[in-house]
């Protein structure tokens, strides 16, 4: 109950802000965690296989350095790409422990089945939490151990936020483990700015689906009574931050109420932002695992330089943190 109702006063706050925003952590019920999964399959969307084949390529490799005996991925998802990784630490027969994370505990668990059948050797320890809240897991796993944060999901965080969730994320990180980050890269010569934009503004209107689905989530948690026909989605990148900013757009004046709180007004074409994505370089990368005090030890990129995979280790001034 205390939780729910600092969520609703953080909703709130969101709401009186200019621009209006949103916590993107809301997009992912069982229904968003799906349609996501489909984003994830469009053709305009290459982050997925862009990250995929790049872990195809460096896996045994990767494996073969840091022998893992567990593998820690936040916002786990369908655990689709990840099975690259469970591959390699599972080959021969080779037991291992995987802790999926995710907010959505529906979907988590459907996963963690689905993957014990896949895997005997396995051991899967599901975790339902919300990443944005620190980990705590109820088991601590056994190392060495590679911390995961795939898909580009880093990129829903300004600079600030993301050092201080990395740092939390790591903190239970032990001598011989590892974090791998993914991160979605600038436009350059091998990814155009329309090609940018285009893989959040789908041609068969899924990530618009998925961008309105967040408001019949608020209205299922708090009571909310958004109407979601009464916005369009839009998402734009912003150059001088280096974002794609994803929002709704309100089509028609109209009010929102809030339980508990006030009445939220929206004029016609006023803009509620519901997610960011930043992007990367190497250096931004560097800087971001520097300053929540884990070094980059190793850095690649697909053929296209389009997405990016990076490695940190605990610093020696870090110790085990």
């Amino acid at each position: 109950m205390r939780e729910r109702r600092e969520e609703l006063s953080e909703l709130a706050r969101g709401l009186a802000r200019t621009p209006k925003t949103v916590s993107s952590r809301y997009f992912y019920d069982e229904r968003g965690s799906e349609l996501f999964e489909a984003i994830t399959r469009l053709p305009e969307y290459y982050l997925t296989r862009a990250e995929r084949g790049l872990l195809t390529r460096i896996a045994p490799a990767l494996i073969e350095e840091v022998q893992p005996r567990a593998l820690v991925e936040l916002g786990a998802g369908s655990a689709r790409k990840t099975r690259i990784l469970l591959d390699a630490m599972t080959e021969g027969g080779r037991a291992a422990v995987y802790v999926p994370v995710d907010v959505s505990e529906d979907f988590l668990l459907e996963t963690a089945d689905r993957l014990r059948e896949e895997y005997p050797a396995l051991e899967v320890r599901p975790e339902v939490a919300d990443m944005e809240r620190g980990l705590r897991l109820a088991l601590r796993p056994p190392t060495p151990c590679i911390h995961a944060l795939l898909g580009s999901t880093i990129g829903n965080f300004t600079h600030e936020e993301a050092v201080r969730m990395i740092a939390g994320l790591t903190s239970g990180m032990r001598d011989g483990d590892v974090f791998l980050l993914g991160a979605d890269l600038r436009p350059g010569p091998g990814k155009s700015l329309e090609a940018l934009e285009a893989a959040y503004n789908d041609a068969v209107g899924v990530t618009a689906k998925f961008n309105r689905n967040l408001l019949r989530v608020l209205n299922a948690r708090f009571g909310t009574d958004f109407d979601p026909s009464r916005f369009r989605h839009l998402a734009t990148y912003d150059t001088g931050k280096t974002r794609i900013e994803m929002h709704l757009e309100a089509l028609t004046a109209h009010a929102v109420a809030l339980p508990g709180g006030p009445v939220i007004s929206f004029q016609e074409g006023e803009k509620l932002r519901t997610e960011i994505s930043c992007k990367y370089d190497r250096a931004a990368v560097r800087s971001l695992l520097g300053q929540a005090g884990l070094k980059m030890v190793r850095w690649w990129t697909d053929e296209r330089e389009r997405f990016a995979l990076a490695l940190g280790a605990m610093t020696s001034e870090g110790g085990s943190r």
